[in-house]
């Protein structure tokens, strides 16, 4: 099974996209939007203070009827948020996802972000782990009848 870092390696887009806790959320939702992304990581500079998802828009502005562009990021982002390190596992990541109902997890190592996996970039692992020890089983199988 690979190891977060693995994971992050193999996705197409490497970069992290964030927003500032003073950011209003009309431009973290753009921004999630433009780039096609359920969530954002929130940085104040250097620090990672928190995270907001699609899910945070929805619950926390449109049912305590606030106003995306008068209320800042920080008001309803995610804060502490659940992380792991490059070493966890695709296992232990995914049970972290199913115990906390968590759909993104931030990498962090040794004190900086470096990445964040979301569920989706966890099953394409799993699924082309499984296509793969697939094939072995079938050019084993096929080595053994002939």
């Amino acid at each position: 099974m690979k190891d977060v870092a693995q994971i992050l390696k193999s996705k197409a887009d490497h970069k992290v996209y964030t927003v500032s806790p003073l950011a209003p959320v009309l431009d973290a939702v753009k921004l999630m939007a433009e780039k096609n992304l359920g969530a954002l990581l929130v940085l104040d500079g250097e620090e990672f203070v928190g995270i907001i998802s699609e899910r945070d828009c929805t619950r926390k502005m449109l049912l305590a009827d606030r106003l995306p562009r008068e209320t800042p990021v920080r008001d309803i982002m995610s804060s502490p948020v659940q992380y792991v390190g490059p070493r966890h596992t695709n296992e232990e990541c995914m049970a972290l996802m199913t115990d906390k109902r968590l759909r993104h997890l931030p990498v962090i190592d040794n004190g900086k972000l470096i990445g964040l996996v979301s569920i989706g970039d966890l099953v394409k692992d799993i699924i082309s782990e499984q296509g793969f020890i697939i094939q072995q089983l079938e050019h084993y199988i096929a080595g053994v009848k002939g």
